[in-house]
């Protein structure tokens, strides 16, 4: 063969491998939803849905009451109707892990949680744990305690798991999107050997404590705003983690912000949070008729809405920039996409629908 042959046939060859390691695009939703919802929503469109949130009873990971254990066993029938979906039980949430630090501070209590994981696990039928600490070594929910040490309990705590699940369960995590939890809460070379992937909350960038307005769900960074998916990403492979466990978060909600002038419709000024809203009802609050001019950042590829006459910034993810966040997933090569929460959809042609059409387009 000449030389020109054998490197197209080298060519081909490796195009071909390189399609085969792909793997699917992961659509993960979590649910913090009433039982009677669920039916309400394409659950077919996902590869994980996610019970949130468990909580711990002293080193123990339980279920509240029996409304949550009726969604939980709702959520897990629906794997005989697809089979191929996963349900993860997630644990904490904002305000909801007040005692991780100290739980997870020694090695009994970590051996113990994990044991009560594996139980649930088995009791359910479920596939796997998303741990929502918010935060690990630097500040979170008000009044929550944390220490420096909780970034190595984290990497302890995710191995006593690993050890107890072994490789049929998942290990899943919620991540801040910010720079100060990427740097500081995680030793993710550590961390990242023993998880399935790590699910960034690439929202709430702009939040309840800012005092500066902006995108809170931008996918890339602006001049005036560094924090945005594409930071986050980079920030986390800079750090060690590879793409194919990396999961990007979108937002089905808005926020709104009361800023103090008019001046750029609102973004980077001075700000205080104002109320946030499902994007089932967003295109109500934000009409002409209610005073809001909509707009596109090009350089966020971020959607915002603005009422100049109240001083009123919405902030929030559109059909355009969850498409965009989708094929960057997939270009990326990363693990998936995932959102907070399905109850924020919309019943028909909503967020989700956009996510697993533009997935199916992708990756023809």
């Amino acid at each position: 063969m000449r030389r020109s042959g054998i490197v197209a046939a080298f060519i081909i060859c490796l195009c071909q491998y390189t399609q085969a390691q792909k793997k699917e695009l992961n659509v993960i939703g979590y649910f913090a939803g009433r039982l009677t919802e669920l039916d309400s929503f394409p659950v077919k469109d996902l590869t994980h849905l996610i019970f949130s949130f468990t909580h711990l009873s002293g080193n123990s990971m339980s279920v509240r009451n029996a409304n949550d254990t009726a969604c939980i066993q709702k959520m897990v029938s629906f794997k005989e109707q697809y089979p191929g979906l996963k349900i993860i039980l997630s644990l904490g949430g904002w305000g909801g892990c007040k005692d991780c630090s100290e739980v997870f501070s020694t090695p009994k209590g970590r051996r113990q949680f994990a044991r009560s994981v594996k139980g649930l696990m088995k009791y359910f039928n479920t596939d796997g744990i998303d741990l929502d600490w918010e935060y690990p070594a630097i500040a979170g929910f008000p009044g929550h305690t944390y220490s420096s040490d909780d970034k190595r309990n984290f990497t302890s705590l995710i191995g006593s798991l690993r050890k107890k699940l072994g490789k049929k369960y998942e290990i899943s995590f919620a991540a801040g999107g910010f720079d100060l939890f990427i740097d500081s809460s995680v030793e993710w070379k550590k961390v990242m050997r023993k998880a399935d992937r790590v699910n960034i909350m690439s929202y709430d960038l702009v939040h309840g404590f800012s005092t500066v307005s902006g995108h809170h769900t931008p996918l890339y960074s602006t001049p005036q705003q560094k924090q945005s998916t594409d930071n986050a990403v980079n920030r986390i492979m800079a750090a060690g983690v590879p793409a194919n466990k990396i999961v990007i978060g979108a937002a089905f909600y808005a926020r709104f912000f009361k800023v103090t002038d008019s001046i750029d419709n609102g973004l980077y000024r001075s700000t205080s949070f104002y109320r946030g809203i499902s994007y089932s009802k967003l295109y109500d609050s934000i009409s002409v008729e209610n005073g809001f001019v909509s707009h596109w950042d090009e350089t966020a590829k971020a959607p915002y809405a603005f009422n100049a006459a109240r001083q009123l910034l919405a902030t929030y993810d559109d059909s355009v920039s969850i498409r965009l966040k989708t094929k960057y997933a997939i270009d990326r090569n990363l693990n998936g996409i995932m959102f907070w929460q399905l109850v924020d959809d919309k019943f028909d042609h909503g967020l989700l629908d956009v996510m697993y059409r533009t997935k199916l387009e992708e990756e023809k």
